[in-house]
């Protein structure tokens, strides 16, 4: 059972930056998918970033050029940088995992078995 754990919220205004952090509580094979998705108030948790080490990165069109994943399989470690933030880019963000590659695709929620608990994001304009 993988438990992950992210760091790294805060408040910030339009146009900042934020880097989101998610540590795995074991070894985490390159091959693994993991993912950030993020839940605003009132609305669906969506997916808005994805890798797996050999396939690359890949985003929803949301994010696409301000955010950038990427993963320290060393550290058993997930981020996202967050460039140009926007107040609609305000909620909770989680992390999450599969022991299976994301294969290019924008896997939905029930693909992944391994969530955190989230990380609180609030940008102001």
């Amino acid at each position: 059972q993988v438990q992950l754990v992210e760091s790294g919220g805060g408040s910030v205004q339009a146009g900042g930056s934020l880097r989101l952090s998610c540590e795995a509580s074991e070894f985490v094979y390159a091959r693994y998918c993991m993912a950030w998705f993020r839940q605003a108030p009132e609305r669906e948790r969506e997916g808005v970033a994805y890798i797996d080490t050999f396939r690359g990165p890949i985003y929803s069109d949301d994010v696409k050029g301000r955010f950038i994943i990427s993963r320290d399989n060393a550290k058993n470690t997930l981020y996202l940088q967050m460039n140009r933030l926007k107040p609609e880019d305000t909620g909770s963000y989680y992390c999450a995992a599969h022991s299976r590659s994301c294969d290019g695709t924008l896997k939905p929620i029930e693909f992944f078995p391994f969530w955190g608990q989230g990380t609180r994001v609030t940008v102001s304009s």
